[in-house]
């Protein structure tokens, strides 16, 4: 009961300093500029994060040649797309769809595309990863979502999207911020931060179990671990991160 209380008053202060932010969004004003200035702002993070985390996303990766079809080609769709950050993690001739729900990503995609030709772009769509209509069942061998599922409306319908769209025996790849565990620091600032982080940050939350939605898919198979990403904030460190063959 203390540090239920205790959490409640330091989210109580941290709400307080960001009045102006809640009184914006209360008036739509904040989502408006936030769907604008975002890109910006993960076009700089990105950078950072992938210079900490580059080693775990080519460990990751490394073997998404073996979902490949017969054909030999892998195709690969990867939901939230944003900036393009994993583009230099993909294998050579790997052809890509990239779908993301906020448009003004398309400058620094396309700069990333620019800044990797081993790829071979299929297409870029306005799509959100709970609605995929514009890709045919079975068409995909694989799918990438990295740092996504903390901001979806619906994990669950989110999955169902990527299990109608991977082919028989393809793969869902991932990596994702979640909850830390429970009583430990990570899980005490992260209840703190979450309401008015998730208004800051374009409805990303910090708090979600995203690999119990994951185990309870309908994959046939999850490798799924957890980590503690090297990064320099603690309620971003807990992570897990993997694959999910269909």
């Amino acid at each position: 009961m203390e540090a239920s209380c205790l959490v409640l008053l330091l989210r109580s202060c941290v709400q307080f300093f960001a009045l102006p932010v809640y009184l914006l969004w209360y008036l739509g004003i904040w989502e408006l500029l936030g769907k604008k200035a975002f890109p910006y702002f993960m076009a700089w993070q990105t950078v950072s994060y992938n210079n900490k985390m580059s080693a775990k996303k080519r460990e990751l990766f490394s073997n998404l040649n073996d979902f490949a079809s017969s054909a030999g080609t892998l195709k690969l769709l990867e939901i939230g797309t944003g900036t393009g950050s994993n583009f230099q993690f993909y294998p050579r001739g790997c052809r890509i769809t990239c779908t993301d729900p906020n448009p003004n990503f398309n400058k620094f995609l396309a700069k990333n595309l620019s800044e990797n030709p081993h790829l071979q772009l299929e297409r870029c769509l306005v799509a959100t990863a709970e609605d995929l209509h514009q890709i045919s069942d079975a068409s995909v061998d694989v799918v990438v979502c990295t740092l996504v599922l903390c901001s979806v409306k619906s994990i669950e319908g989110s999955m169902r999207e990527v299990l109608r769209v991977l082919r028989p025996g393809g793969a869902f790849y991932f990596i994702e911020h979640v909850a830390g565990a429970p009583s430990s620091w990570s899980l005490f600032w992260q209840q703190i931060y979450d309401p008015t982080w998730n208004i800051l940050f374009d409805g990303c939350y910090l708090t979600r179990e995203t690999w119990k939605d994951l185990e309870k898919a309908g994959f046939s198979e999850v490798k799924l671990r957890h980590i503690q990403a090297p990064l320099n904030w603690v309620p971003a460190k807990p992570h897990i991160i993997g694959y999910a063959v269909k």
